[in-house]
């Protein structure tokens, strides 16, 4: 009799765990609570799949273990993975800040492809199974992997089930918390300009210090702030918020002014344009909604006539396009999170099997563990690594 393995969890680590087990003759079942496979991978990048990136570091990730990722990045890298790709089918294009999406440029191409697969290989899926005790599989099975995801994503299946699991043979857990999120503001401004967007930079600052600005797409909301900028700094934020710090962002609208060319450029349209009110000199720079919401902020009437803008008024002005300042309340949750940091703790698990070091033949892959990337493909990446690497040591290959 060959090896029999149980996985809980039809995501992207689980996909490609039971694939590469069932190739080296493992007999496996997945346990999936939802209908069907994969659900995560087909919303991903927008119903594209950002499926990884050529580009994988340490410093791409963010756990309270930091070396954790290296070898498994380093074994199964995007080298590799695009070879088992394209041994597939599965061909990628590659984009050049990195990123890397199916030829299809469809998220369904690379669900149905890993299912089929999976299914062709002898892989069996129970699908609508939610397994609430891991124990009792052990009496069935030879290894059991936890590829269970996080709470990110609720409405897809998102749950703490894998924390759960490890608890019960003694694992700790660091405490989740939503990443790749939108942010809630503490401002009625904010809620005014509501889908207004805009391209510029976004720093944030914790305690009042200054840690991580990023440029990108802001979009304001009626709870606060999204875009890319804005998830690309909410790991950070999210993580002190749960520690109770003081978080902040400053908003950079127009990046490609100074103060003083900003408060120069707004003095010479006032004097060239006269008959203009201050509100029709603003809206040549930043959207409508997002310059009333400036000049409210400051208490200045939007019709101003030109006449009477003076220099200190337009570098105050500038000041706040350059450097507005609001309070960071709270994240828009685990339901809208695309990841979440936190999880199993990993200093707890073999980086180069994902074996339990508390528990034989049990093994945690996947956005379970206490590991979160960067956007971009990294957190797709990393479930890919770890999931082969977990099947490789199960297979004894």
């Amino acid at each position: 009799m060959g090896k029999k393995i149980a996985i809980i969890g039809a995501g992207a680590s689980g996909l490609i765990c039971a694939i590469t087990a069932a190739r080296d003759g493992v007999k496996v079942d997945i346990f999936e609570q939802n209908s069907k496979p994969a659900k995560k991978i087909l919303v991903s990048g927008n119903g594209r799949c950002n499926i990884s990136n050529t580009t994988l570091l340490a410093s791409d990730y963010f756990s309270q273990n930091e070396d954790f990722v290296n070898y498994a990045l380093q074994t199964f890298d995007y080298t590799q993975f695009k070879k088992f790709c394209s041994d597939i089918g599965l061909l990628l294009y590659e984009l050049d800040d990195g990123r890397v999406y199916p030829l299809s440029n469809e998220a369904k191409s690379v669900a149905k492809i890993f299912e089929e697969l999976a299914r062709s290989l002898g892989v069996t899926f129970h699908n609508e199974t939610k397994i609430t005790e891991i124990k009792p599989l052990f009496q069935k099975y030879d290894a059991v992997v936890v590829a269970t995801g996080s709470r990110a994503a609720e409405h897809l299946g998102g749950n703490s089930d894998g924390e759960m699991f490890a608890k019960e043979f003694g694992h700790n857990t660091i405490s989740a918390y939503p990443s790749l999120v939108q942010l809630h503001l503490n401002s009625k401004i904010a809620k005014k300009m509501s889908g207004a967007k805009i391209h510029g930079e976004v720093t944030l600052l914790i305690n009042s210090m200054q840690e991580q600005t990023i440029s990108g797409d802001i979009l304001f909301t009626n709870y606060g702030v999204s875009g890319f900028a804005i998830l690309d700094i909410s790991q950070k934020a999210s993580e002190a918020l749960l520690n109770y710090q003081a978080v902040d962002i400053s908003l950079n609208l127009l990046p490609i002014f100074s103060q003083q060319s900003l408060s120069q450029h707004i003095s010479k349209v006032a004097q060239n344009q006269p008959h203009f009110t201050l509100l029709e000199i603003l809206v040549g720079l930043l959207p409508l909604k997002i310059t009333q919401g400036i000049l409210e902020e400051l208490a200045i009437t939007p019709s101003l006539p030109a006449s009477q803008i003076t220099p200190k008024l337009a570098k105050k002005i500038a000041n706040k396009m350059l450097k507005w300042r609001f309070e960071v309340s709270d994240t828009h949750g685990f339901r809208h999170a695309e990841i979440s940091g936190g999880g199993v703790d990993t200093t707890e698990i073999d980086e180069k099997t994902f074996e339990s070091k508390k528990q034989k033949n049990l093994y945690f892959t996947g956005e379970v563990l206490d590991v979160v990337g960067k956007r971009g493909g990294y957190n797709f990446a990393f479930a890919w690594a770890s999931g082969y690497l977990a099947a490789k040591d199960i297979v004894g290959t």
